[in-house]
């Protein structure tokens, strides 16, 4: 599968000048090979669980991820710093300078509009992407050092069920590939503190059941209640 058939990259259209890719500091933990096995954060009160499709599924993803040499932490989101009820304020511009509690950003700070639904060979800003998991989405995130191989398998697990995906390169993670989700419960996001939990798991290559099982776990379960069916591909506020 050539690239060029991968996606319409004139679906998402940015300001002039803006940076395509980006974000706040690397964590220590993150980019290193996932040799070390699985990690998982549980977090405020078992919401890394509860909160993300039930215990079974994510336990499921768990399970894969960690055959699939895959690591997975679950971490609840820098608060907003602006305003507590509104992440946007944070990010006024597709420049602004953001900090993420992972990179790639699993959560958090993001801008007013999101991506349009899609697959992409050109990165996608990242302070958009994070509003696309508000919504409940699974993204795919690739290093540039990941081969051509690997990415168009993503392209065809994107391709099986697109609702409520996006896949972008994100050069940082060199040979890696990373999932992340962001999951919470509607009725009291942003009341007392609750800003839901990010979902990451970085992995050394492509491998379906992992994918699967991280997607069944956490996609279409963001804080908003977005429903899934409202995140058709190629569909967004930029069109």
């Amino acid at each position: 599968m050539g690239k060029a058939s991968r996606i319409k990259k004139e679906r998402v259209k940015v300001p002039a000048g803006a940076p395509t890719s980006g974000g706040g500091g690397r964590p220590a933990w993150l980019l290193p090979a996932a040799a070390g096995g699985l990690v998982v954060v549980i977090v405020a009160i078992v919401l890394g669980v509860t909160l993300s499709g039930g215990k079974s599924a994510a336990e499921d993803a768990a399970t894969a991820l960690k055959a699939a040499g895959c690591t997975l932490k679950s971490v609840p989101p820098i608060p907003p710093k602006k305003d507590p009820k509104n992440y946007h304020a944070d990010v006024p511009a597709l420049t602004t300078k953001v900090a993420w509690a992972t990179d790639p950003p699993s959560a958090g700070a993001h801008f007013g509009n999101w991506a349009v639904w899609n697959f992409y060979d050109k990165a996608v800003n990242p302070r958009m992407v994070v509003h696309n998991e508000e919504h409940g989405g699974m993204i795919m995130w690739w290093g540039d050092k990941v081969p051509g191989s690997e990415v168009d398998k993503m392209y065809g697990f994107y391709q099986d069920d697109p609702l409520g995906m996006v896949g972008t390169p994100y050069a940082k993670l060199g040979d890696k590939i990373a999932l992340t989700a962001w999951t919470g419960d509607p009725k009291h996001y942003y009341e007392n503190g609750d800003f839901g939990v990010g979902h990451i798991a970085v992995c050394p290559h492509y491998d379906e059941k992992a994918f699967t099982a991280f997607r069944d776990a956490f996609r279409g379960k963001g804080p908003e209640g977005i429903p899934l069916d409202q995140d058709q591909p190629g569909t967004g506020p930029q069109q």
